[in-house]
């Protein structure tokens, strides 16, 4: 299994050879093509999609491996499974690469496609390449378009101007999304802020669907996916309220969870970079203003949010009214206070917000305390007070207790004067879409002096990109689309009255493309459409998707999305899109993420090399559960490599075709098979596959036992034992698996054979008592089953009620088994 031939003489197997030799047999049988016409059950695995940056690595070994176990499993259980592959192809990397070579950005992409996909094929995944798609064909883009001119039609795609995030060095805009405390999620430059024209998915529009449908999700998703896309979507209930503002007709419009602390608002802030500041600055004011403006574009989000920033603001010279009492308060801007959040302007309570605590101590604004909670004043000790209490200060108001009241009060009072209402709103933004660069789908819009924004009909998609590369591609503030070199591609007639007019110059984010590649797996090469509507009713859900967890906001909350826009345009008829999520955890090296400045990098294919494909899998798939991260430096590839000898020597021994007249011989043995085939199909549903595959090592040792031990290996539960062995083995070593099952005299592929099924009779044991101990003295006798697990054995005596008597509570400090007669508890003093 080293993929040198140096263990063959051991063995008589050569993995090189092996691996050839079945690349080509399950391509020429066409093993992993999921077939329309069957009537069989079905089954959809899903990988995310890869980027074709370079040749695979670590963290694709594991994530791929992971999704082949499920895809495998199923088809052996006698599903028709469609385990499709293609890839995420547009994006800057490729951009960048094409600058600097002088090359169009296609040349890079599909030569690391061809890169990629010969080092999938020889990663032995059962994968259906009849599927294969690219993001970066017009074939597939011609349909992002399509799609792009539905959400248009309903209103869901539309351009504003707005400040927007700005990566300084990859000359890009970028999605809340994508900054990651402060830094540009691609390229960790500090992001910026830059007014500009954008286009934008109206995703809010489904922010309360998003948070129901996750009802649909809580037994297949992880809880902190969940919980991390709710955090995001931010639902908040209070109300909006109006100030009027002297000598202007519109009032400020602010949004409070908290309405009932209104007698309490001394002041209004502003967010400086909002449209709302410049408009209500007086003369006066402005050129402070501005000054301030410009200070405030040079610092994040995160910056601006953090609490330990300073506060800093401009008084803009102008006062609003507060709703409820008629006092005139001081109107500033400050930059605590965001321009896309809520309305860009909030009601200042200083004495129960910190925050704006800070910001009166520092100006010398007044505090008024409205709740009186038993605390010091925090006018004096400069501690806003938030909990609950009686309402003082607060006119009809005063003496009431309890916030759930008080605010019900508020709004009832604002309701009556037309100056508020109850209201729901979401931390989640529209999600803009527009990229300053070449290489993404073109935006399929035309502008046209006379008719504004006119969509590109749809017999004239796709709108292929121009061919550019080298300089022309050189990021300068703008679109290279924009530039000079694309002024032939750019300049067009309007689809509607005929005169000069221009496509637009931006393209769209490479998450527009990933949000909807699953239905096209369904039906490849389609020309009418995106999908074939009853091709996605035969596959859809995917039963399981699996990829990392870092996409739990950007990709996953984009996806469910689109489903929910389609599910309303008809073109499906579900609400999500993916029934079961397993997220997988990172590959890491001493500790830390892999570096090569830190020259803890572990090169996939040099490890392929040494141990072999088989091995490498094993070993990716056994270090822990799916989730956990692997440090590389604590796993074995060379011990997986001498486990798969052990395993194939017992096939050699067992060689030849099955003897019909040959008998069951060993019982022990036919039960130790039968419970390995129960606990390692269980395992594996569940998503334990390391625990799956210590059963398949321990069914191993069970064999080689009874062989050593008398046990003949033409012995029908020999056979049985390593027929089983070679077909769990398949799910995460499919070359030495393959191979075993031809020595055993099966007709290929082994990945067409059935799972087998436990019989009941043999999975029936005799009861043994375990003895508990809590500090030495005996406390419940169990009944439980000879080959009990130390976790098990554990977990039931911990549950027993005698044995929490009999620890009042107290933590455990040590637990000694001796299985599967005694477990001894041992309490801390």
């Amino acid at each position: 299994m080293s993929e040198t031939n140096e263990s063959a003489g051991q063995t008589g197997y050569d993995a090189v050879a092996a691996q050839e030799k079945w690349q080509r047999f399950w391509a020429d049988d066409q093993t992993f093509v999921a077939h329309d016409d069957t009537d069989k059950p079905r089954r959809y695995v899903l990988d995310m999609f890869p980027y074709p940056s370079g040749d695979l690595h670590m963290g694709h070994a594991e994530a791929y491996a992971m999704g082949d176990v499920i895809a495998r499993m199923w088809r052996m259980q006698g599903y028709e499974v469609l385990h499709p592959i293609g890839w995420d192809s547009f994006g800057l990397p490729a951009e960048n690469a094409a600058i600097k070579s002088n090359e169009h950005p296609a040349t890079w992409t599909y030569a690391n496609i061809d890169t990629q996909k010969n080092s999938f094929k020889r990663y032995g995944l059962s994968l259906d390449w009849t599927r294969e798609l690219h993001t970066s064909d017009p074939e597939y883009y011609h349909w992002t378009q399509w799609l792009f001119l539905r959400f248009h039609e309903r209103g869901l795609a539309y351009r504003k101007d707005s400040y927007v995030n700005w990566c300084p060095k990859d000359q890009t805009v970028l999605a809340n999304e994508q900054v990651i405390n402060g830094l540009c999620e691609r390229c960790h430059t500090p992001v910026t802020k830059r007014k500009l024209n954008q286009w934008y998915f109206k995703i809010t529009e489904y922010a309360q669907r998003l948070l129901d449908d996750m009802a649909q999700l809580e037994t297949g998703w992880p809880d902190r996916v969940l919980a991390m896309q709710r955090n995001w979507i931010g639902r908040s209930e209070g109300a909006v309220v109006e100030f009027t503002v002297d000598g202007r007709e519109d009032p400020i419009t602010v949004f409070t969870t908290r309405p009932d602390t209104l007698y309490g608002a001394t002041f209004m802030v502003v967010a400086p970079d909002s449209e709302l500041a410049g408009e209500l600055v007086t003369d006066e004011q402005r050129p402070a203003f501005e000054t301030y403006l410009e200070q405030v574009k040079k610092s994040t989000e995160i910056e601006r949010q953090s609490t330990q920033h300073e506060k800093t603001g401009v008084f803009l010279g102008v006062h609003a009214v507060n709703p409820v009492n008629g006092e005139r308060v001081p109107v500033w801007a400050a930059d605590y206070v965001l321009s896309e959040y809520g309305t860009g302007a909030i009601m200042a309570v200083p004495a129960h917000d910190q925050r704006d605590l800070d910001f009166a101590r520092k100006f010398g604004l007044p505090v008024r305390v409205v709740i009186a909670t038993g605390e010091p004043d925090p006018g004096e000790s400069g501690i806003a007070t938030a909990g609950d209490g009686t309402y003082v200060n607060s006119g009809p108001l005063d003496g009431l207790e309890g916030k759930a009241a008080g605010i019900a009060r508020t709004i009832g009072t604002l309701r009556e004067r037309g100056t508020g209402d109850a209201r729901v709103t979401y931390r989640l933004r529209d999600w803009l879409l527009s990229r300053q660069r070449f290489w993404g789908c073109p935006i399929p819009i035309i502008h046209c002096p006379a008719c504004g924004e006119v969509p590109v009909p749809d017999d004239q998609l796709p709108i292929e990109l121009p061919d550019l590369r080298g300089d022309a591609l050189a990021p300068k503030g703008t679109s290279p689309l924009a530039g000079p070199a694309a002024a032939q591609w750019r300049d067009v007639t309007c689809p509607q009255c005929g005169g000069p007019a221009q496509r637009d110059t931006d393209t769209m984010d490479t998450f527009v493309d990933s949000s909807w590649y699953f239905y096209r797996y369904c039906s490849p090469g389609y020309a009418d459409g995106p999908f074939r509507a009853a091709d996605v009713r035969r596959w859809m859900p995917v039963q399981q998707y699996v990829g990392g967890v870092e996409h739990a906001i950007l990709h996953l909350l984009y996806m469910r999305f689109f489903a929910k826009v389609l599910h309303d345009l008809g073109m499906i008829d579900f609400d999500e899109p993916m029934e079961r999520l397993l997220n997988q955890g990172q590959v890491i090296n001493q500790g830390k993420a892999m570096s090569k400045s830190l020259g803890n990098g572990v090169d996939l294919g040099q490890q392929i090399d040494a141990y072999g494909v088989d091995a490498v899998r094993l070993t990716v798939v056994f270090a822990g559960p799916p989730e956990d991260d692997i440090d590389w430096a604590d796993v074995s590839p060379a011990s997986s490599l001498k486990f798969l000898q052990r395993a194939y020597r017992l096939a050699v021994e067992v060689a030849g075709p099955r003897g019909a007249d040959v008998a069951f011989g060993d019982r022990t043995l036919r039960q130790a098979t039968h419970r390995a085939i129960r606990d390692v199909t269980d395992l594996v549903g569940l998503g334990r596959f390391n625990v799956a595959i210590a059963r398949v090592m321990e069914l191993v040792n069970a064999t080689r036992k009874a062989i050593d031990t008398g046990c003949g290996p033409q012995d029908a539960a020999v056979r049985e034992s390593v027929s089983f062995v070679a077909q769990a083995l398949s799910l995460v070593a499919p070359y030495v698996a393959e191979e075993m099952w031809e020595v055993l005299g099966e007709a290929p592929s082994i990945a067409n054979s059935q799972w087998p099924t436990p019989d009941p009779e043999l999975l029936v044991t005799e009861a043994i008592t375990m003895v508990v101990q809590v500090q030495g003295k005996v406390r419940a006798k169990l009944t439980v089953p000879p080959e009990i697990t130390e976790t098990d054995a554990t977990d039931l005596a911990l549950s027993d009620a005698n044995v929490q008597r009999a620890l009042a509570g107290r933590e455990v400090a040590k637990v000694i088994t001796r299985l599967p007669k005694m477990v001894s508890i041992v309490p801390k003093d």
